[in-house]
């Protein structure tokens, strides 16, 4: 048993965690031209512009939460004056409802996917099986806080005393399995899943989300010029851009001549 909670909880954390980063560093390198969304939008955008930010809005309120639950230690929010039932409503309840959005989202993005045929047709297998990985932590969450800290009432399951310290011992490299011993089910299942989709994620499209528009302020402009007469400037145009019956196509016809007559 305590060979297969150190796999669990320490092996499989640290090989997911390497093969991100790694991953990531590798894709950037060698594909910088596949790092990308492969923006559907041409094809459909009603859906789209209802699914995507009811996910990504979501999935940000998530990722903030987990931030702050995991994170920082319980004693730090306490020194600040975040009491526990306090915490306790900002995590749950403020929690379930970004879990809504992101679970609402990107049901609306699958049924988009899979019922709109020029999108179905431009889905790969990759795409198919990584909605699946990233599908599959935000239900099993969404299953954890409703079972274990809705349901059971009062402050619920605390997991900052064991969840939140065993995730930081992976960093500090002093790795704590033993404090996953007696986590409920629901939460394992969810932190397997979440370490499961870091391992696959460079190798999909979601190396988007550390791609920033950074540059997009500071381009150069895009000038447009009409080639309308009032936009020609002083220059005169040339012969084959001129207009028919103009005054300087006038000018330079040809003076008759004596055997032109």
């Amino acid at each position: 048993m305590n060979g297969l909670n150190t796999i669990a909880w320490v092996v499989f954390p640290y090989v997911s965690m390497a093969v991100f980063v790694v991953g990531l560093l590798w894709r950037y390198r060698y594909d910088k031209f596949g790092w990308t969304t492969r923006s559907s939008e041409l094809y459909e955008h009603a859906l789209l512009r209802l699914g995507s930010p009811l996910f990504h809005f979501g999935i940000l309120f998530v990722a903030a939460g987990h931030f702050m639950g995991l994170l920082i230690p319980k004693s730090w929010t306490e020194a600040v004056g975040i009491g526990q039932d306090f915490y306790h409503f900002i995590a749950t309840y403020m929690g379930a409802l970004a879990g809504i959005m992101t679970v609402v989202g990107l049901s609306i993005l699958i049924y988009r996917r899979r019922k709109t045929g020029p999108v179905f047709l431009a889905t790969t297998r990759m795409d198919k099986f990584m909605y699946v990985l990233l599908a599959t932590p935000i239900v099993l969450g969404m299953w954890a806080t409703v079972q274990n800290q809705i349901l059971a009432g009062g402050h619920g399951y605390d997991y900052r005393e064991t969840i939140s310290p065993w995730l930081r011992s992976l960093f500090y490299f002093q790795p704590q399995p033993e404090l996953m011993a007696d986590v409920p089910f629901q939460f394992k299942l969810h932190i397997v899943a979440a370490f499961l989709l870091f391992l696959v994620w460079p190798f999909t499209r979601l190396v988007h989300a550390f791609s920033a528009p950074v540059g997009y302020s500071t381009r150069p402009l895009v000038v447009y010029r009409s080639r309308g007469s009032a936009a020609r400037g002083t220059r005169e145009p040339g012969r084959g851009w001129e207009p028919v019956g103009t005054p300087q196509d006038r000018k330079r016809r040809r003076t008759p001549t004596s055997t032109d007559l």
